[in-house]
Protein backbone atom coordinates (compact mmCIF):
# COMPACT_ATOMS: atom_id res chain seq x y z
CA UNK A 1 0.00 0.00 0.00
CA UNK A 2 1.57 3.31 -1.00
CA UNK A 3 1.93 6.01 1.62
CA UNK A 4 1.23 9.59 0.56
CA UNK A 5 2.64 12.35 2.76
CA UNK A 6 1.09 15.77 2.20
CA UNK A 7 3.51 18.54 3.22
CA UNK A 8 1.94 21.99 3.49
CA UNK A 9 4.71 24.52 3.06
CA UNK A 10 3.69 27.54 5.12
CA UNK A 11 7.12 28.70 6.30
CA UNK A 12 9.85 27.37 4.02
CA UNK A 13 9.90 26.89 0.24
CA UNK A 14 10.28 23.44 -1.28
CA UNK A 15 13.99 23.88 -1.96
CA UNK A 16 14.60 24.28 1.80
CA UNK A 17 12.35 21.36 2.83
CA UNK A 18 13.28 18.79 0.21
CA UNK A 19 16.96 18.34 1.21
CA UNK A 20 15.93 17.22 4.72
CA UNK A 21 13.46 14.69 3.28
CA UNK A 22 16.07 13.49 0.77
CA UNK A 23 18.68 13.09 3.53
CA UNK A 24 16.37 10.75 5.44
CA UNK A 25 15.52 8.75 2.32
CA UNK A 26 19.18 8.28 1.36
CA UNK A 27 20.02 7.45 4.98
CA UNK A 28 17.58 4.54 4.75
CA UNK A 29 19.28 3.28 1.58
CA UNK A 30 16.40 4.27 -0.70
CA UNK A 31 16.34 6.34 -3.88
CA UNK A 32 14.25 9.41 -4.70
CA UNK A 33 12.71 10.82 -7.85
CA UNK A 34 11.93 14.55 -7.59
CA UNK A 35 9.33 15.81 -10.07
CA UNK A 36 8.76 19.47 -10.89
CA UNK A 37 7.36 20.64 -14.22
CA UNK A 38 9.14 24.01 -14.04
CA UNK A 39 12.78 24.05 -15.11
CA UNK A 40 13.33 27.04 -12.80
CA UNK A 41 12.04 25.07 -9.82
CA UNK A 42 14.23 22.08 -10.71
CA UNK A 43 17.22 24.45 -10.90
CA UNK A 44 16.43 25.87 -7.44
CA UNK A 45 16.15 22.34 -6.03
CA UNK A 46 19.40 21.34 -7.76
CA UNK A 47 21.22 24.27 -6.15
CA UNK A 48 19.72 23.51 -2.73
CA UNK A 49 20.86 19.88 -2.91
CA UNK A 50 24.38 21.15 -3.60
CA UNK A 51 24.57 24.01 -1.12
CA UNK A 52 21.83 24.05 1.54
CA UNK A 53 23.81 21.95 4.00
CA UNK A 54 27.48 22.50 3.11
CA UNK A 55 28.65 19.60 5.28
CA UNK A 56 26.40 17.08 3.55
CA UNK A 57 26.23 17.16 -0.26
CA UNK A 58 23.30 15.13 -1.57
CA UNK A 59 24.30 13.22 -4.72
CA UNK A 60 21.84 13.84 -7.52
CA UNK A 61 21.44 14.32 -11.24
CA UNK A 62 18.94 15.16 -13.94
CA UNK A 63 16.66 12.86 -15.92
CA UNK A 64 18.00 12.42 -19.42
CA UNK A 65 21.65 12.63 -18.35
CA UNK A 66 24.00 9.74 -19.14
CA UNK A 67 24.26 8.87 -15.43
CA UNK A 68 20.54 8.98 -14.61
CA UNK A 69 20.40 5.26 -13.75
CA UNK A 70 23.00 5.55 -10.97
CA UNK A 71 21.75 8.76 -9.33
CA UNK A 72 20.32 8.27 -5.81
CA UNK A 73 18.26 11.45 -6.34
CA UNK A 74 16.98 12.20 -9.81
CA UNK A 75 15.33 15.48 -10.84
CA UNK A 76 12.72 15.21 -13.59
CA UNK A 77 10.11 17.37 -15.29
CA UNK A 78 7.66 14.51 -15.76
CA UNK A 79 6.68 11.32 -14.00
CA UNK A 80 6.88 8.07 -15.92
CA UNK A 81 5.86 4.57 -14.97
CA UNK A 82 9.41 3.39 -14.26
CA UNK A 83 11.99 5.88 -12.94
CA UNK A 84 15.43 5.52 -14.55
CA UNK A 85 17.14 5.48 -11.13
CA UNK A 86 14.79 2.76 -9.78
CA UNK A 87 13.52 5.09 -7.03
CA UNK A 88 10.96 3.74 -4.59
CA UNK A 89 10.10 7.24 -3.34
CA UNK A 90 8.85 10.23 -5.32
CA UNK A 91 8.57 13.88 -4.32
CA UNK A 92 6.04 15.92 -6.26
CA UNK A 93 7.86 19.16 -5.62
CA UNK A 94 5.57 21.38 -7.67
CA UNK A 95 2.45 20.46 -5.69
CA UNK A 96 0.81 18.90 -8.74
CA UNK A 97 -0.76 15.51 -7.94
CA UNK A 98 -0.08 12.78 -10.50
CA UNK A 99 -1.84 9.39 -10.32
CA UNK A 100 1.33 7.64 -11.51
CA UNK A 101 2.84 8.47 -8.13
CA UNK A 102 0.82 5.64 -6.60
CA UNK A 103 3.24 3.22 -8.26
CA UNK A 104 5.87 4.23 -5.66
CA UNK A 105 6.14 2.98 -2.09
CA UNK A 106 6.09 6.50 -0.72
CA UNK A 107 4.96 9.80 -2.18
CA UNK A 108 5.71 13.29 -0.89
CA UNK A 109 3.30 15.95 -2.16
CA UNK A 110 4.86 19.31 -1.30
CA UNK A 111 2.55 22.28 -1.77
CA UNK A 112 2.24 25.89 -0.67
CA UNK A 113 -0.87 27.99 -0.14
CA UNK A 114 -1.19 28.67 -3.87
CA UNK A 115 -1.90 24.92 -4.39
CA UNK A 116 -4.04 24.32 -1.29
CA UNK A 117 -7.26 23.68 -3.22
CA UNK A 118 -5.53 21.15 -5.48
CA UNK A 119 -4.01 19.40 -2.46
CA UNK A 120 -7.39 19.22 -0.73
CA UNK A 121 -8.95 17.67 -3.83
CA UNK A 122 -6.14 15.09 -4.00
CA UNK A 123 -6.54 14.37 -0.27
CA UNK A 124 -10.30 13.77 -0.64
CA UNK A 125 -9.81 11.50 -3.66
CA UNK A 126 -7.12 9.44 -1.93
CA UNK A 127 -8.92 9.32 1.42
CA UNK A 128 -11.83 7.58 -0.32
CA UNK A 129 -9.51 4.72 -1.29
CA UNK A 130 -8.67 1.85 1.02
CA UNK A 131 -5.39 1.04 -0.73
CA UNK A 132 -3.62 4.35 0.13
CA UNK A 133 -2.22 5.53 3.47
CA UNK A 134 -2.55 9.36 3.62
CA UNK A 135 -0.72 11.53 6.11
CA UNK A 136 -0.65 15.29 6.54
CA UNK A 137 2.32 17.30 7.83
CA UNK A 138 2.37 20.94 8.87
CA UNK A 139 5.22 23.21 9.82
CA UNK A 140 5.25 25.44 12.88
CA UNK A 141 6.78 28.92 13.17
CA UNK A 142 10.15 27.45 14.20
CA UNK A 143 10.29 25.15 11.18
CA UNK A 144 9.48 21.88 12.96
CA UNK A 145 7.10 19.42 11.34
CA UNK A 146 4.22 17.68 13.07
CA UNK A 147 1.66 15.24 11.80
CA UNK A 148 -1.96 16.21 11.98
CA UNK A 149 -4.85 18.04 10.41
Amino acid sequence: MPRVDFYRLTRDPVERVLPAIATRILGNGDRLLVVAASAMQRQAIDEALWTLQPASFLPHGHAGSPDEAIEPILLAGTLGASPPNRASHVALADGDWREEALGFERVFLLFDNSRIDDARAAWRALAAREDVDNRFWKQDDRGRWSEGP
